[in-house]
């Protein structure tokens, strides 16, 4: 399996930062609540100075948005989604311990993070603009959407998204679960000192899993001249990398918005 951005995705947003990390032996059986509770006091620090659409990292993803022609404020990325809720509630809902960790992260850092199961992707998996003929499972996975051709999704090789709009919306599909043992994290940032945010927010994503799960963790950071990482390279075969590469399909569409 691998994971990488189609080219459109580079050449339009240049100004991403992406950092990718793949671990094995995940289990729900870990505490998590004083790393929660560090990043949820980080939050609300911040948010006692202003609302979160103030946050350059919120601000880079509305502009993100914009530029796909989504009303930024109808679309919010997850992590504005998230800040928008802990400001709201006080707190977030538990879920798994590492998605409870991600979701933390998110706060603390304002940036999106996608936590997915492994064994529920279907070959590689590309944030590439949908053909229209794909199919999304809504997170509550009672119901089938169809992402508008254009739209920018985490899209496997059976068709399936696994994201709406980008960083607005995870699939039911790959969520991770009691059962689930094999991740892979996304975390993608367009703000300014971005280069700087994401090796830091994988550096403590992976620090933790060796320290509660007891397992190590593969990271890179790509980029639009290596956007590849193998998750698990094929048997006897090299590991992928940017040149010769072959585009997943739907890459050669425009980016559009997603309705």
């Amino acid at each position: 399996m691998r994971f990488r951005h189609a080219p459109q995705v580079w050449s339009t947003f240049p100004e991403l930062v992406c950092g990718v990390l793949h671990a094995t032996g995940v289990t729900p059986a870990v505490d998590v609540g004083p790393l929660l509770a560090r990043h949820a006091d980080t939050a609300r620090a911040r948010l006692a100075a202003g609302p979160e659409g103030g946050f350059p990292e919120i601000q880079a993803w509305r502009r993100a948005f914009a530029r796909m022609g989504l009303p930024p404020t109808r679309y919010r990325c997850a992590a504005e989604s998230l800040l928008r809720r802990f400001r709201r509630d006080g707190a977030l809902p538990r879920l798994h311990p590492l998605v409870d960790l991600g979701n933390a992260l998110s706060l603390g850092y304002a940036v999106p993070v996608a936590v997915l199961d492994v064994e529920r992707i279907t070959g590689d998996l590309a944030v590439r603009p949908a053909t229209g003929d794909e199919t999304y499972l809504t997170l509550g996975g009672g119901e089938d959407e169809r992402p508008e051709p254009g739209e920018v999704i985490f899209a496997d090789s059976a068709g399936r998204a696994h994201s709406r709009r980008w960083t607005h919306r995870q699939s039911g599909r790959s969520a991770v679960r009691d059962d689930t043992t094999e991740v892979l994290v996304v975390i993608e940032a367009l703000h300014d000192g971005a280069a700087g945010t994401v090796p830091r927010m994988l550096a403590e994503l992976a620090s933790a899993l060796t320290d509660r799960w007891r397992v190590s963790a593969r990271t890179a950071m790509l980029t639009a001249d290596a956007p590849v990482f193998a998750v698990t390279p094929a048997a006897g075969g090299p590991t992928p990398s940017a040149p010769g590469t072959t585009a997943a399909p739907g890459e050669v569409a425009s980016l559009s918005p997603g309705r």
